[in-house]
């Protein structure tokens, strides 16, 4: 291992460190359930910090280590998940949950709405929503709608277990107009199922909805936005064969790479804000994310209020890489057509072995000159490929991600968490393998530890989206995995491409 490879993985093991001691930190004061809720969340990333803590001691792990490892790890993770809800009965634990909450709840008032809603099982009946409020909610409730038998309440919410009569679009749509009818536009009504996939209805305080960016979090999105641009322009120099910022003279050779790659940034973003205005759903500023390899993988982006069903998370998640994608691909064929008389940068063939969509369409438009040596490609090439990099990590299935989402649209929570772990452990076996390819452990540590949690439940969580967005969203992931998964080298070489 070179010594700057070296040295990202010791520090990227010191930040991991640094985060696994932070949550235990926080979770300390809960006792059992606390330390075993921590450990549960710690287990599966035991075996790639062993293995990576090896590599950076200059030894290996072999493949038999690596896997006795995940196995010993993951029958932890599902055997202390079993002693996470043994311990979660308990009514000290019940009461410190509760206290821990409300604490959120004054600071981010929107995190309450999601950890009732994740669970409705979990709410204690400890505070409850004044009882003119409550007598106007439960008058709501019919026998043609939602005939309610069970109130719990939860802080200034309540949670009412019953049976649903009728489509839960159609109940939802007329709950919430008596709903407001009724109290005004003080409370919001959520139609979720329970963990037994029982339709619920969970009204909580308009206080709860998401909250717009703090001046700190503003602040935190332009310096990681100024520090993208910065990215960008060495991992563009990378690319021409020099180091940017020994040669900061030759800016405008990058300019051109650099501009192009932000057009697709922008227009993913966009994509976004676009459907998000159309269905009437507030976004925040985008936090973009620098890596020095490609440049950038793309931005973080928050809801800032409620989603009113899981179709519009769909089309909002969807139409990101949707746009970004396509541009991308429309820059990656203009680029190889322009290389048919030549473009500008020498690259060994083999380049187009890394992904099996770039290859085929490499190998369609420029023929049997892909199994050249090397090849003279045009720069709309690199950016085009780079942009179907980013959106491809993007619709990875797993928590935020716009893949993610995407998952948890069509096919609900529970699927999108079993996702979720799944892209992690994937992640992981490919960053084990390819020690030398920092850009995906970077990425797994990124998804892993800041965007692993699902979205918050959307106000209809019941209703589907339809077939058409179900085969949109299984084509999204095909080509996400067409984008980044490579070539062997022997079906690279039946079909002629790379030398």
């Amino acid at each position: 291992m070179t010594t700057a490879a070296n040295t990202t993985t010791i520090a990227l093991l010191i930040v991991s460190l640094i985060i696994l001691g932070w949550g235990y930190y926080r979770n300390r004061d809960l006792g059992k359930f606390g330390v075993l809720s921590w450990l549960q969340s710690a287990v599966l990333t035991i075996p790639w910090l062993l293995s990576f803590g090896a590599l950076a001691a200059g030894t290996y792990i072999n493949l038999a280590g690596i896997l006795l490892l995940l196995v010993i790890s993951s029958s932890l993770y599902i055997w202390l998940g079993t002693q996470v809800r043994i311990a979660a009965q308990d009514p000290e634990v019940a009461v410190k949950i509760a206290e821990r909450m409300q604490q959120r709840q004054r600071k981010q008032p929107g995190k309450s709405t999601e950890n009732a809603l994740q669970d409705p099982a979990i709410a204690i009946e400890s505070l409850t929503m004044p009882d003119a409020d409550l007598s106007g909610i439960k008058s709501i409730f019919g026998i043609d709608t939602f005939y309610a038998t069970e109130t719990v309440a939860y802080q200034q919410g309540a949670i009412f277990k019953g049976n649903l009569r009728g489509e839960a679009a159609t109940v939802h749509r007329r709950l919430t107009d008596k709903l407001a009818s009724k109290v005004g536009d003080k409370y919001r009504l959520f139609l979720v199922a329970d963990p037994e996939d029982r339709p619920v209805v969970v009204v909580l305080p308009k206080t709860n909805d998401p909250q717009p960016a703090t001046i700190g979090q503003q602040i935190l999105g332009a310096v990681m936005l100024v520090a993208t641009i910065a990215t960008s322009l060495e991992a563009m120099g990378v690319f021409l064969g020099f180091n940017f910022y020994e040669h900061t003279d030759r800016f405008r050779e990058v300019l051109p790479l650099t501009l192009g790659v932000w057009t697709i940034l922008t227009a993913h973003e966009i994509g976004h804000r676009v459907l998000a205005q159309m269905r009437r759903v507030k976004i925040g500023l985008p936090f973009f994310l620098p890596t020095g390899q490609i440049g950038s993988f793309g931005a973080i982006t928050r809801f800032e209020s409620l989603v009113p069903d899981r179709s519009t998370l769909f089309d909002i998640a969807f139409a990101g890489p949707a746009t970004g994608g396509l541009i991308s691909l429309v820059m990656l064929i203009v680029g190889l057509l322009l290389s048919q008389t030549g473009g500008g940068l020498e690259i060994p063939s083999q380049f187009f072995q890394g992904s099996i969509l770039v290859g085929i369409i490499a190998k369609i438009v420029l023929g049997a000159t892909i199994n050249q040596a090397t090849l003279s490609i045009h720069p709309l090439v690199v950016i085009g490929w780079l942009g179907l990099v980013v959106n491809a990590l993007n619709l990875m299935p797993a928590g935020q991600l716009d893949g993610g989402r995407i998952v948890q649209a069509i096919y609900g929570r529970k699927t999108a968490q079993r996702s979720t772990l799944i892209t992690l452990v994937i992640l992981g076996f490919v960053a084990f393998f390819n020690p030398a390819n920092l850009v995906i452990f970077y990425w797994l540590i990124l998804v892993g530890f800041l965007q692993r949690a699902l979205e918050r439940p959307s106000l209809d969580e019941i209703t589907e989206p339809n077939d058409t967005r179900a085969a949109l969203g299984l084509l999204a992931l095909f080509l996400m995995a067409a984008t980044v998964i490579p070539f062997s080298p022997e079906l690279a070489g039946k079909l002629g491409i790379g030398n």
